[in-house]
């Protein structure tokens, strides 16, 4: 059995949440985090956790929502970083994709919810877009430990991020053509990820195009088995342990 340890499982994306969830469940998914990015998305991401018994939760501001959020909303992730089933803070980080203009308020949002789970001892799920030198500098002043979601560096910057303590999420994009993560997953251990769909974005080869889900995980771990010349099997203990190392689930 898989873990999807991340995925925006919203209404806003899905109007079938309870079939959605009935098709997980009969897939080899048992578990799934649900990643908030916002005020709203993290209180659905609550009380999803509370409506299915496979979901955990993870509760966060992503970059993207710097310029819109509130100091309240940090307040609302602190108020219930504690409640049954939230494992992590996610989704974090650093996105510079379309500009550095509001670098350094992503920054100190950034470093807020860093200073949070360290407070908290809780780990983080970490979204670093064209942003590895400042994410690596800044997670380095924190005694944290999480994952760094959807990564697609380099072996270098992969090393760099593991003897800090973090873990490497990977989804559907290794599946896509000419993507160098291939090689760089080549040369990791298995000990060194984790897998997520980022649904429902993402969707791996040859359904890149359509709706993803948490069920794809299966397509993706196949990939990576055959990938490392694994069993399926050892891939799914390996990471399931990886999990458990990670987050309290």
């Amino acid at each position: 059995m898989f873990t999807d340890t991340h995925c925006h499982l919203y209404k806003e994306y899905y109007d079938d949440l309870d079939e959605l969830i009935t098709k997980i469940k009969n897939s080899s998914v048992n578990r799934v985090i649900n990643n908030g990015c916002d005020r709203k998305s993290n209180e659905e991401v609550l009380s999803l956790i509370e409506k299915y018994d496979c979901m955990y939760g993870a509760i966060g501001i992503h970059p993207e929502s710097v310029d819109t959020y509130k100091e309240e909303d940090l307040k609302d992730i602190e108020k219930h970083i504690n409640d049954n089933k939230v494992v992590a803070i996610g989704e974090i980080g650093l996105d510079y994709h379309y500009g550095k203009e509001n670098r350094l308020k992503q920054i100190d949002l950034f470093e807020k919810q860093l200073q949070l789970a360290e407070k908290y001892n809780k780990p983080v799920i970490v979204h670093s877009r064209e942003a590895t030198l400042d994410t690596i500098e800044i997670l380095k002043k924190y005694k944290i430990k999480g994952v760094i979601h959807s990564f697609s560096g380099s072996y270098e910057t992969a090393c760099i991020y593991l003897k800090m303590g973090f873990v490497l999420g990977i989804n559907g994009v290794i599946t896509f053509k000419n993507c160098n993560l291939k090689e760089v997953v080549k040369k990791l251990s298995l000990k060194d990820i984790v897998l997520e769909t980022d649904s429902p974005y993402l969707t791996p080869m040859p359904d890149r195009g359509k709706r993803n889900d948490s069920t794809y995980i299966v397509v993706i771990a196949e990939y990576i088995a055959n990938l490392k010349n694994v069993a399926l099997d050892e891939l799914a203990m390996e990471t399931n342990g990886n999990i458990k190392k990670i987050f309290d689930i």
